[in-house]
């Protein structure tokens, strides 16, 4: 994401990268790359992290210290660490999401939409797929999809994550959530209601992981200037949501 991240910004003038922070040093970097954000000296605007649970810690420290906002892209975090995520968000600005898809913001507000009519008659089931060197199963985004299923049904269903033991019909309070990896796969979501005698899928494939570069460039520019506070997706889209004349 690193890479991809650095080669969308190239596509926009008006903005200019000034550091980067990797564990491994980038010699030929066009740009500084430190090991440490304590190394990095230069202000910037904004930080765009895509990087290892392990490092928000050090990451919200060095942002509370210099009072920049940040765009949080890495998933797999725990509770916990969501909990410093708001903490933190009361002196600074913040935004955080697990997908930087717009597009996968989209289809959570269809699905959303799709619960609402469908999911106390529907099963639903949700499937992700990912390449084979992504650590963490489900993906965030499959989560955060799962939520908000849970949020739009009169009753909180239960997350079955493997049938393999469990000898029984499926009930309809199930939300069954399965993970795929192998080969180069960007992120592939899918979330099916199966009723009976019609099923309805909605979907959605990224393609390269430019989707999620140009998503948090875009955070990034909306962040910018903002009051401390937690930010998500839904909140941009809904500012640059276009209107619909009759």
């Amino acid at each position: 994401m690193g890479t991809s991240l650095v080669e969308t910004i190239k596509k926009y003038p008006q903005h200019q990268l000034i550091a980067g922070v990797d564990k491994k040093i980038i010699k030929e970097s066009k740009f500084p790359v430190y090991s440490s954000l304590n190394e990095v000296e230069d202000a910037a605007d904004v930080l765009i992290d895509f990087s290892h649970p392990s490092a928000l810690e050090p990451m919200l420290e060095h942002c509370l210290k210099t009072q920049t906002p940040t765009v949080i892209c890495t998933t797999g975090l725990s509770e916990k660490q969501v909990l410093k995520i708001k903490s933190a968000s009361k002196k600074i600005a913040i935004f955080y999401s697990r997908n930087m898809s717009l597009g996968i913001n989209v289809l959570i507000n269809l699905v959303q939409k799709a619960t609402q009519l469908l999911g106390d008659r529907f099963d639903i089931e949700i499937i992700e797929k990912h390449h084979n060197q992504k650590i963490d199963a489900p993906s965030g985004t499959a989560l955060m999809i799962a939520e908000k299923i849970s949020q739009s049904l009169t009753t909180a269903p239960k997350y079955v994550f493997d049938r393999t033991k469990n000898r029984s019909p499926r009930s309809i309070r199930e939300l069954g959530i399965h993970s795929i990896r192998g080969g180069s796969i960007c992120g592939d979501h899918e979330i099916i209601f199966a009723g009976k005698n019609e099923i309805l899928t909605i979907s959605h494939h990224a393609q390269s992981r430019d989707v999620f570069s140009e998503g948090a460039i875009k955070a990034a520019e909306f962040i910018c200037g903002k009051p401390a506070g937690l930010y998500s997706m839904e909140d941009m889209l809904q500012v640059n949501k276009p209107e619909i004349s009759s």
